[in-house]
């Protein structure tokens, strides 16, 4: 769960609950759901441009509220939600928004609750819309159900001054199998999902889902279906789903997140080489079938994929028109033993991602654990 603001160096100030700086901005927020029933409707021409520019800029304040569209009891969307009356975010022109970004975050350790305490000292002063959980949500072998006592210990109390959304997506560990991604209790999905009624901030309306905020519009993932597909599903209608929606979108700017990455220089690596077995036929494993999903419906459709996955911190250089950022160090960290070009990455240190849309430039920081800052960045479309 996180989001977060621009920020300096260390972050002061006390830790009161984020999201209070002073709004620029109300508009309300609808999710719509992709499931692996769902029939894509056709779409129009597509892509976004790449970016380009280095340049930083501190970001002013802003927050909003957002809201969610109908669930029922079983946690499966009911229909398309709301974006509200007047809404103004499926067009093109500027705005200002911004959002933390946060991944395997499921220890419930001392490291989580000190990233989480960082989030919302910065948030505090800053001001936050929304946060991104990309993905092993909770270690080792997901949750049991939706009251599972691991959603207090691993979610709510650790980010319990945080009272923005926290748009969620599902790692290969919340499937289950301690890891594997598959497990013979086949609900473990679904109860993240119908925990969403049960938490003012969880939001996870379906495996896979989209919402909008002012000029950008959001799509989250399910790239653990892809990686195992066939066994939790047939990935391709999500894939459809979002080749469809990415066309038909008319945001200035086009986000992705989701756990599993397209390049790292994490130990998992890049998708189709996944754990260095490149050479080994093993698509289950190696990630072929991530990295076939990234090349047909995000490269150069999307202009930002966010994952976690690797336990580190990651800005690589673009590739095939996409900028790739991982965010994977909520709750541990590991090295960086790959050579994929990069602008920055930091091993060994937990921490997390803080972007601004403003208009027709990004700008990204990473922060560690004590919310000091590491890395900051701006792009230009």
């Amino acid at each position: 769960m996180l989001l977060v603001a621009c920020g300096g160096d260390d972050v002061g100030g006390s830790s009161s609950t984020a999201g209070s700086g002073t709004p620029s901005s109300t508009g309300a927020v609808g999710t719509t759901p992709g499931t692996a029933t769902d029939d894509p409707s056709t779409a129009g021409s597509s892509g976004s441009g790449s970016a380009s520019g280095t340049t930083t800029s501190s970001p002013t304040t802003s927050a909003t509220t957002a809201t969610t569209g109908p669930v029922d009891a079983t946690g499966s969307e009911t229909g398309p939600a709301d974006t509200g009356v007047g809404d103004t975010t499926t067009g093109a022109g500027g705005g200002v928004v911004r959002f933390v970004a946060i991944g395997d975050t499921g220890e419930g350790n001392e490291s989580q609750y000190m990233v989480g305490q960082a989030i919302a000292q910065l948030c505090a002063q800053k001001g936050c819309d929304f946060g991104m959980l990309l993905g092993d949500n909770f270690y080792d072998s997901g949750v049991s159900s939706a009251v599972d006592p691991q959603f207090q210990e691993k979610f709510e109390l650790p980010y319990e001054d945080i009272d923005f959304p926290i748009y969620v997506a599902l790692g290969n560990h919340d499937y289950g199998g301690n890891g594997i991604g598959v497990d013979f209790d086949t609900k473990k999905a679904q109860y993240q999902i119908d925990y969403t009624q049960l938490s003012q901030i969880w939001k996870l309306p379906s495996k896979f889902y989209t919402f909008k905020r002012e000029h950008a519009e959001f799509w989250g993932l399910d790239t653990n279906q892809v990686m195992t597909d066939p066994i939790n599903g047939n990935s391709d209608p999500q894939k459809n789903w979002l080749i469809n929606g990415v066309a038909a979108s008319q945001a200035t700017w086009k986000i992705a997140f989701g756990h599993h990455p397209y390049i790292s220089n994490g130990d998992h690596g890049n998708a189709g080489s996944y754990e260095n077995l490149e050479a080994i036929p093993l698509p289950f494993v190696t990630g072929e079938s991530v990295k076939e999903f990234m090349e047909d419906a995000v490269c150069g459709k999307i202009d930002i994929y966010l994952s976690g996955h690797d336990h580190n911190l990651q800005w690589l250089e673009p590739k095939c028109g996409t900028e790739f950022i991982v965010s994977g160090g909520g709750s541990k960290s590991e090295d960086l033993p790959g050579d994929n070009a990069a602008y920055f990455g930091l091993p060994l240190t937990e921490g997390f991602f803080w972007g601004e849309l403003k208009d027709d430039t990004f700008t990204g920081i990473f922060y560690d654990k004590t919310g000091k800052e590491l890395f900051s960045k701006t792009l230009s479309k």
